[in-house]
């Protein structure tokens, strides 16, 4: 994954926690096995003394860009490109020190550009592309500070949903390069194993509650066959799915060459995927007898700095951790108060902390932990995302082009995985966006909180913004498809506030489960710093979230281990709906009757991904011109 929480512009290490955000490159050779960086007489020869400044600045972008993405093969399937398709990313440590090498090389090259004659748009771009860098080469220092097997994320479930959800096989070759990947499953894993013992020689040892995690999730990969004599496992269904689809409509392709194709998958799941998951395991096994139940960053050698460092990156803000926890504490305050007027709405007799039970545990708030109870639940998901398409005129000026699609969390990962999350289209559109929305435990899928769910991850959430982005026309690439985590989660977060404006959440108990949400976000603020800086315990947080929330024990379980991997990360999401909501009442204030709340949103949305601050100067400049207009 990329260092920090916040995806950053430029893949230096990009994984599988970043490729949601993937990036794009431009290798001609599909089956290429590497791919080298213009030389310096090529970027000369690039540059004609006809080009302007800016010119010249968006062609360093540009480049940048493609060179540094086409260095992975993982990006390149997630922007759904065929390029590299039958290698995976490198993760050696030799890599990392010639990506740090290239990020250096970009801002020497960006030193050459005269900033002050490049025109507006650029000058932003400059600036970013700028800020990015110098923090990549600033944080190479914290190479080894994360877990790359853990279970929110990691090489062990991401190679897998890779192949499922990204790999797609319109072709014999599309085919054999699916193949070629699941037999270099085994030098891959040689390379992460090499980095868990990396971080392990610097004392950065996962806590104890991530082994059973992860050794029982790759465990599910080597489950069926071709690996015993069960149902087919995960990849083998897929594959042959993928494959007996391009025989159907594909005349050229034979039932021979279907079968010869599957038995081929079916070598390579157990002669090249079986073993390498059975080293992994066995190490991890290993690694578990070292591991402890101390659980904050604080435990690593300057521990404490790299948090500071993470929560900047992560809110883009130079607020500190005290400053975070009691914003948190304030928030979940009045969230609590505005929970008091729906009880009281609905007439239940009993406290906040009763009120809150009775919705954690009576039935009616929940479908059955059936087939079709999660059919229903996926379909009015569906039906509410459908409903709010027809007010998104009301809201917004730009729309995506790219679709939506709701899919439940895939049965290998569903056990780890977060409660929902979105996975954003492909480059051209054609595959659609996705929310995903994890079933494997319905009580914890409260129907109350499906509204605001469905808002958050789908639209007017994170598809309008991401998909929007992708699609934005006039601005490099770096920016398209890169972002900074409290902005787009800071959206994600207002997404689910802005349909009650429009009418949306008429049921009390629906309201509800918006606060619910929201009190989850101010709660993380607490929790987040508390485990980080303060030295709660993994209990103390579990505490924390069930005393205070009306969310099933097993959420709190999920979101402390979530903070424990992911240190800052959980953050961005209230800072970031603060900054916008608090945006958007100043512009109100200043325009009175001129202001529009559509063009609010575009000038939120159409740049891409922005710091805070910078969000802030653009809003600010927005208004200052209306006002001047």
């Amino acid at each position: 994954m990329t260092l920090f929480a916040r995806i950053k512009p430029i893949a230096v290490a990009i994984g599988f926690a970043a490729l949601t955000l993937g990036l794009a490159a431009c290798q001609p050779d599909s089956n290429s096995s590497s791919s080298t960086p213009a030389s310096n007489t090529d970027k000369a020869a690039a540059q004609t003394p006809q080009m302007s400044e800016s010119e010249k600045a968006n062609a360093l972008f540009e480049r940048a860009f493609e060179e540094s993405v086409a260095r992975s093969p993982e990006s390149l399937t997630f922007l759904g490109r065929k390029e590299r398709q039958d290698e995976w990313n490198d993760l050696s440590k030799a890599f990392d020190d010639e990506s740090l090498e290239l990020n250096k090389q970009y801002l020497a090259d960006l030193g050459s550009i005269d900033r002050a004659k490049l025109d507006e748009a650029t000058q932003l771009s400059y600036d970013l592309f700028k800020q990015s860098l110098e923090e990549d080469i600033e944080d190479a220092r914290w190479r080894l500070y994360n877990y790359p097997v853990n279970q929110m994320f990691g090489r062990h479930s991401g190679v897998v949903s890779l192949l499922i959800n990204q790999h797609r096989i319109n072709s014999v070759q599309d085919a054999e390069n699916y193949i070629a990947r699941l037999n270099k499953i085994g030098p891959y894993f040689d390379q992460l194993i090499e980095g868990i013992e990396a971080r392990t020689a610097a004392n950065i040892i996962p806590p104890k509650f991530v082994f059973p995690h992860v050794i029982r999730d790759s465990k599910n990969i080597i489950t069926g066959a071709p690996f015993d004599d069960g149902e087919p496992s995960a990849l083998l269904a897929d594959f042959t799915k993928k494959v007996t689809a391009l025989a159907e409509k594909d005349e050229a392709v034979n039932d021979a060459q279907r079968d010869t194709l599957i038995e081929q998958a079916t070598a390579a799941l157990s002669n090249s995927m079986q073993p390498a998951y059975q080293k992994l395991i066995d190490h991890l096994v290993e690694l578990e007898k070292q591991a402890t139940t101390d659980d904050g960053v604080w435990k690593w050698k300057d521990g404490d700095e790299f948090f500071n460092v993470a929560l900047k990156r992560t809110t883009t803000t130079e607020l500190s951790s005290n400053e975070i926890h009691e914003i948190g504490l304030k928030e979940v305050e009045r969230i609590h108060n505005e929970m008091r007027a729906i009880k009281d709405k609905v007439n239940f007799d009993g406290d906040l902390k009763a009120f809150m039970q009775f919705m954690r545990e009576d039935d009616q708030f929940y479908y059955a932990n059936t087939e079709e109870g999660k059919a229903r639940y996926l379909q009015e998901a569906t039906d509410l995302i459908e409903t709010i398409k027809g007010k998104t005129d009301e809201m917004f000026i730009t729309k995506p082009k790219a679709d939506l699609k709701v899919k439940a969390v895939e049965p290998f990962r569903e056990q780890s995985a977060g409660k929902a999350f979105y996975q954003r289209p492909s480059e051209d559109g054609t595959r659609p966006g996705l929310y995903y929305a994890n079933l494997y435990d319905m009580k914890a899928m409260p129907v109350y909180q499906m509204e605001a769910l469905a808002y958050h991850e789908g639209i007017p959430g994170h598809h309008m913004q991401l998909a929007i982005q992708q699609e934005l026309q006039g601005i490099p690439k770096f920016r398209r498809f890169g972002g900074y985590t409290a902005y787009i989660e800071g959206w994600g977060l207002y997404s689910e506030f802005l349909p009650k404006e429009f009418g949306f959440y008429e049921n009390p108990y629906s309201d509800f489960g918006r606060l619910a949400m929201e009190l989850w976000r101010a709660c993380r603020l607490v929790v987040d710093t508390g485990i980080h800086t303060k030295k709660w315990t993994r209990q103390q947080g579990i505490d924390y979230y069930v005393n205070n929330t009306p969310n099933a024990e097993s959420d709190a379980v999920k979101m402390v281990e979530r903070h424990v991997v992911m240190p800052s990360q959980a953050t961005a999401y209230k800072i970031g709906m603060l900054k916008i909501i608090e945006l958007r009442e100043k512009a109100k204030a200043a325009l009175g009757e001129q202001f529009d709340i559509r063009e609010y949103h575009d000038e939120v949305l159409k740049y891409g991904p922005l710091p805070l601050n910078v969000v802030e100067a653009k809003v600010d400049a927005w208004v200052a011109a209306k006002q001047s207009s």
